[in-house]
Formats: C-alpha cells, sequence, structure tokens
C-alpha cells in the first residue's frame, strides 16, 4: 500500500509511523482512513560453497527462531547497502555476487516492503558486529536442509515460503533456484 500524499502523521514511534487522512466515500460521506508505515526490511539467501546460510537467532522476549540473516534499511539507506551491512555486522561475511531475488509488499494497510537478495560465495571478512538484543548463530545447511527449515515453524520472515512451496511443485523450477543460488 502507498500511503496517501495528502495523508498526517499521528505518531511516531521507534518502528512504525501512523498515518490518517479523510476518504470520500462512494455515497460523498467523508470516512478517516488510517495506514501504518515502517522501514523496508532486507534479508538475504547467502550461500558458501553448497551451502546455504540461515540465522538461528535470539531476541528478549522471543524463542529462538530461524531466519535469513538481515535486518532493517536505515534512513536514505539503499537496499543493496543495506543487506551488504547487515550480512557483515550479522555473520562477518562479504559476497561480491549479488542478485535480487525478489521483493514483498505487506498486504493491506502497511506501507512496507521486504527485499531479498542472493549473495553467492560469502567470504568471511571480519568480527561479527551484533546489536545488544541480538543473539545469532550462522547455521550452514545443504540446500535440502534450507528448504526444509524454511518449511519449519521455526522459521520467520516467511515472505520468501511461498515462493518456494510453488518452486516444489515444478522441479524444474526448483532446479532452476538451486542452479541460480550456487551458479551450477
Amino acid at each position: 500500500m502507498k500511503i496517501p500524499e495528502k495523508a498526517k502523521r499521528v505518531f511516531k514511534g521507534v518502528i512504525f509511523e501512523v498515518y490518517q487522512w479523510d476518504q470520500e466515500m462512494f455515497d460523498g460521506t467523508q470516512a478517516t482512513y488510517e495506514a501504518i508505515k515502517r522501514a523496508d526490511t532486507v534479508q538475504v539467501i547467502a550461500t558458501q560453497g553448497d551451502r546455504v546460510l540461515i540465522s538461528s537467532e535470539e531476541q528478549p522476549g522471543k524463542e529462538r527462531f530461524l531466519t535469513l540473516l538481515g535486518g532493517r534499511v536505515e534512513d536514505g539507506e539503499e537496499s543493496l547497502a543495506a543487506i551488504k551491512r547487515e550480512l557483515r555486522e550479522e555473520s562477518g561475511l562479504e559476497s561480491s555476487d549479488w542478485e535480487v531475488f525478489n521483493v514483498y509488499s505487506a498486504p493491506g494497510k502497511i506501507e512496507w516492503n521486504v527485499h531479498i537478495f542472493i549473495a553467492r560465495d560469502c567470504q568471511l571478512s571480519g568480527e561479527k558486529h551484533l546489536d545488544a538484543g541480538e543473539r545469532i548463530e550462522v547455521k550452514a545447511l545443504s540446500f535440502e536442509e534450507f528448504l526444509a527449515a524454511i518449511e519449519s515453524t521455526d522459521f520467520r520472515g516467511r515472505e520468501i515460503l511461498f515462493d518456494l512451496l510453488r518452486m516444489k511443485l515444478e522441479p524444474k523450477k526448483l532446479e532452476e533456484f538451486r542452479k541460480k543460488l550456487f551458479r551450477k
């Protein structure tokens, strides 16, 4: 959803902003519409050799979960720069081979996009620099283990799930995806 230019911000929190605007109804009356906005997020399907790297993560007040490495896009930052920064911070890894996998837009009354990238042949470049509210362990999975992880109830960031389930219905597309990840 794109929040209209005429909308007024009525609340600004740490992550979310709430906007309201008057909207003319079909019968000529007016109603107040409302939507929220948040910074876009970025995630990466990172590979190293023939393995896919995911995050086993813990945050305060949450049980440990599996997810793709990634995080929030900072104000004024491009999505590719954000995911390169997040990959370095969360894993100490870098890649010189990047590709956009997909961009998912939130449904309903929220302005928010999730940009998912592929980063091939990741190499260790330094130490992790985790936020105070992160405990991250990087797990290296086979392609089959990666697919199983995404389908598990422990996996967060399910935007990619439907694409992968559709690919599983067409084995040729799933094999093309595997080749795209590993350039084989």
